[in-house]
């Protein structure tokens, strides 16, 4: 791959039995291999307004986005209206998945899923180890709008077989319920993948070279600590209101954020993974995933860590004599965010030519 990429990771144990979840999940019959839900889709009683919310200091002068999320701060569980239990093969067969794409996407973002689909989220066999392939998400809209965006998921899911939706207003401040809501999935469907990539459908992510890195690592094949990314640290909440993550006292009154990495893609293993699950379950949910993530890692006693290679800011060009798309400064990284989905599809394609010279070739 080039250039060697290094990234420091803990080897540091947890029994994952001392965090149990508070409240269970309802399980059916078995079919086989495969535990199925009671129902098709997992029912739980629709989630009251918390009104007692209202009462917080300087609650009516605050964004309606804010209000909106302490009202709902409380909830954690929602319908699934879309759903694939057999995704990994089953839970007892998920550990033949090495590389599990969890990607969170909106009804609305169809091109960008169908750029992903014919390019790095493409699931299939590299290096001998399985990639699989799942969209996260929820509803949009409202009445008719609302289940017409649904019915279209429902008609995508039927051809691709790959998007998990729950029945909550897939919003920026709900991306974090989005994340609880799919490791709770995926402790019951697919608890022994190895690793997972979350992130963005609007980042172009070398799924090729993580699988290199990820097998290059040593003694560790999921079963031990690992989250890497873009390392964020010694920030704090922005208080300024027309602020897309602004985070007024009312929702968190310290000034520091744990280290975290940026949400637009990270890799972390199944331990990892399985960890902030159930230690989330005795955190409060925070309106910014990323962050969210960062504070059940450090309650954990698990640290984030920086990779080069991860680039949720965009690659720097020391030119602008030169093609802010040249694939030569893009063949060893693992991701980077944005692409809109035609620059995607042309990197993929690209990055792939046969007898591809780079600058660093030429000497």
């Amino acid at each position: 791959m080039g250039a060697v990429l290094v990234v420091i990771y803990l080897n540091k144990e947890i029994n994952l039995t001392d965090h149990k979840t508070i409240c269970p999940q309802e399980y059916g019959k078995k079919n086989g291999t495969q535990t199925t839900p009671l129902t098709k889709n997992t029912s739980w009683p629709r989630c009251q307004q918390n009104m007692s919310a209202a009462s917080v200091t300087n609650f009516s002068s605050l964004p309606g986005r804010i209000q909106d999320f302490l009202y709902y701060q409380h909830c954690r569980h929602f319908p699934m209206l879309l759903d694939i239990p057999d995704k990994c093969g089953g839970a007892d067969r998920s550990s033949e998945v090495f590389l599990l794409l969890v990607i969170k996407s909106s009804a609305a973002n169809h091109d960008r899923r169908v750029a992903l689909r014919k390019t790095w989220a493409k699931e299939r066999s590299h290096n001998g180890v399985w990639i699989r392939r799942l969209f996260i998400s929820g509803t949009m809209g409202a009445g008719f709008e609302k289940k017409r965006w649904n019915k279209f998921l429902e008609l995508e899911q039927r051809e691709y077989s790959d998007i998990l939706q729950w029945d909550f207003n897939d919003s920026f401040f709900n991306l974090t319920l989005k994340q609880i809501l799919f490791l709770e999935w995926m402790e019951r469907n697919c608890p022994h993948v190895h690793f997972l990539l979350n992130g963005d459908d609007d980042v172009f992510a070398n799924t090729d070279n993580m699988v290199q890195y990820l097998q290059s690592l040593k003694d560790n094949d999921g079963s031990k600590h690992l989250f890497i990314g873009h390392l964020i640290q010694n920030v704090g909440p922005i208080r300024l209101p027309w602020n897309k993550y602004y985070i007024p006292v009312q929702v968190q009154e310290s000034d520091t954020y744990p280290p975290y990495c940026g949400g637009g893609g990270y890799l972390l293993s199944r331990y990892t993974a399985l960890v902030i699950y159930r230690i989330s379950q005795s955190i409060t949910i925070h309106p910014i995933d990323d962050v969210y993530m960062g504070m059940c890692l450090a309650k954990a006693g698990l640290s984030p860590e920086s990779h080069i290679g991860v680039q949720t800011a965009g690659i720097y060009i020391p030119s602008h004599k030169i093609d802010n798309y040249d694939p030569c400064y893009y063949r060893e990284i693992l991701l980077v965010h944005r692409f809109l989905p035609a620059d995607l599809y042309l990197m993929w394609h690209r990055l792939n030519e046969p007898n591809q010279e780079c600058f660093a070739d030429a000497k």
